[in-house]
């Protein structure tokens, strides 16, 4: 799952950073209302942690902005203007939580993860696509009742197909969830093929269909036909 921190604190940004990253998250941070707004432009995330003073610019015209492009990314704002109109405001524009600072880390994952369960899966902590079962609290992959060991971006990889279902989803797309900013550094999608071709390996060997399908020119895509 693919977070953006928009914190223009240092150590509070790094920390948030460090801490998500240990609970599995991919993360990308920035500190400015414009590189904010760049990345909201050219990128798509799970969930955007998004604090209301920042230099440039105010939060909430990021919000606005996301809304207007009809974005679907969760947004829980962070703030230590713990003023109701603030909160009235931000949850008015489309906000799904907001947090007062200061707060606890393992508190802002908690709300994140809820945030990510309300979007993705209908509240449920688990996704299913036929035969295959993620459990997303312990990261764990079943195919029928046999548990199947993945990696972790080979586990990210199938959370997003499945989250994308039926959807054909590009090579850029996929390097941009996977690897955020680390996928720049990448000559070609290569990386990209040997991690589908290994999940969908493990997938096949559990007995799975073979439901990830390359489309021609555009992408992949996960479907029954």
């Amino acid at each position: 799952m693919k977070i953006l921190i928009i914190e223009d604190e240092p150590g509070l940004n790094r920390s948030m950073v460090d801490y998500l990253s240990s609970q599995q998250y991919l993360c990308e941070c920035v500190t400015s209302y414009n590189s904010a707004l760049e990345k909201i432009e050219l990128y798509q995330y799970d969930c955007i942690v998004l604090d209301l003073m920042l230099p440039g610019g105010n939060g909430l015209d990021l919000l606005k902005a996301l809304k207007k492009a009809n974005r679907m990314d969760g947004v829980i704002i962070i703030s230590a203007r713990n003023e109701l109109e603030d909160r009235i405001a931000g949850l008015q524009i489309g906000a799904d939580d907001y947090l007062a600072k200061p707060f606890h880390l393992p508190e802002l994952s908690v709300r994140i993860a809820a945030i990510i369960r309300r979007k993705n899966m209908q509240g449920s902590n688990t996704l299913a696509f036929e035969e295959i079962t993620l459990d997303v609290s312990a990261k764990t992959v079943h195919v029928q009742q046999a548990e199947v060991v993945l990696t972790r971006k080979e586990y990210d990889l199938l959370v997003y197909f499945i989250v994308n279902r039926n959807r054909v989803v590009s090579k850029n797309a996929i390097a941009g969830h996977l690897w955020g900013d680390d996928m720049d550094v990448a000559d070609n999608y290569d990386f990209i093929y040997a991690h589908i071709k290994n999940l969908r390996k493990k997938l096949l060997a559990a007995g799975a269909g073979d439901y990830i399908r390359s489309v021609y020119g555009m992408g992949y895509k996960l479907a029954i036909k």
